[in-house]
């Protein structure tokens, strides 16, 4: 402090450090989006690797046990307490042993006759539908059982890339892990067939009046002229479109081979 003609000057000196420590707060808010960075790739390969283990783990072990419930099973029951209708749930698992081959045959004849050459994508399918819908025609749909199975099994409904993605990834797991037959099994055990009606067991008991393993190519056929719109397509009350498409079936059916346990 210093008197100069009777008014005080008061001199403050700079703290020790002060510039370095601005350099210091720099250098620390220019490192934060940088950590910040490495801490979400840090959470994307953790929550990556989960995914993967955890898909890959119920992959397997669907491989040998029953397929209990699926997400289209549970989101149809919602939808039916939504709508103030009393929810049903018809599903019993049998094995592929204990399913007429009749049915196999059908849905092959009906939905995918290259099932058992293809390697769970049916490119040339794709191509035609992707050229149908360019040229003014009707939206249909070219999956094949594998990926309507994993579809089912393991996914929600919906046409959104993110879900066609991982259709595509779990269609690839079942091909390599489970096989022709037991793709054949789980799909013939948990596609929707009716009203509040999953699987051939289900269906075969509430619409025919008999146990799978008992059903006839007519009742097979007729039965898969229903899947494209189980929900409009009752083939406990068939229309003449589906008689139609029965006979059609059943003459399809004599062209493809028999998919019983020598389904691989």
């Amino acid at each position: 402090m210093a008197k100069t003609s009777g008014k005080t000057k008061i001199k403050i000196a700079p703290k020790k450090g002060g510039a370095s420590s601005g350099t210091s707060q720099t250098m620390s808010l220019a490192r934060k989006p940088g950590q910040w960075l490495r801490r979400l790739w840090m959470w994307l390969g953790v929550a990556l690797l989960v995914f993967l283990c955890t898909s890959v783990g119920a992959v397997v072990a669907y491989k040998w046990l029953p397929v209990p419930v699926t997400p289209l099973m549970l989101y149809r029951c919602a939808q039916q307490a939504a709508n103030g209708q009393e929810m049903r749930m018809e599903h019993e698992w049998v094995p592929i042993d204990s399913i007429s081959h009749n049915v196999a045959q059908a849905v092959m004849a009906s939905e995918d006759n290259l099932f058992l050459r293809h390697s769970g994508f049916d490119f040339e399918q794709i191509h035609r539908a992707r050229l149908e819908a360019l040229h003014g025609g009707r939206e249909r749909g070219a999956s094949t059982i594998s990926q309507q199975t994993a579809k089912n099994v393991f996914l929600w409904q919906g046409h959104s890339w993110v879900r066609k993605g991982l259709e595509a990834y779990f269609t690839v797991l079942i091909e390599l892990i489970w096989g022709k037959e037991r793709i054949m099994e789980v799909y013939l055990n948990s596609i929707e067939m009716g009203q509040g009606i999953y699987g051939v067991q289900a269906v075969a008991q509430f619409h025919f009046g008999k146990t799978a393993d008992r059903l006839t190519a007519a009742d097979a056929a007729l039965i898969a002229a229903s899947l494209p719109n189980p929900l409009k397509r009752n083939s406990a009350a068939p229309t003449r479109y589906m008689k139609k498409r029965q006979r059609q079936i059943v003459s399809l059916m004599k062209k493809i081979d028999d998919c019983g346990m020598g389904c691989r």
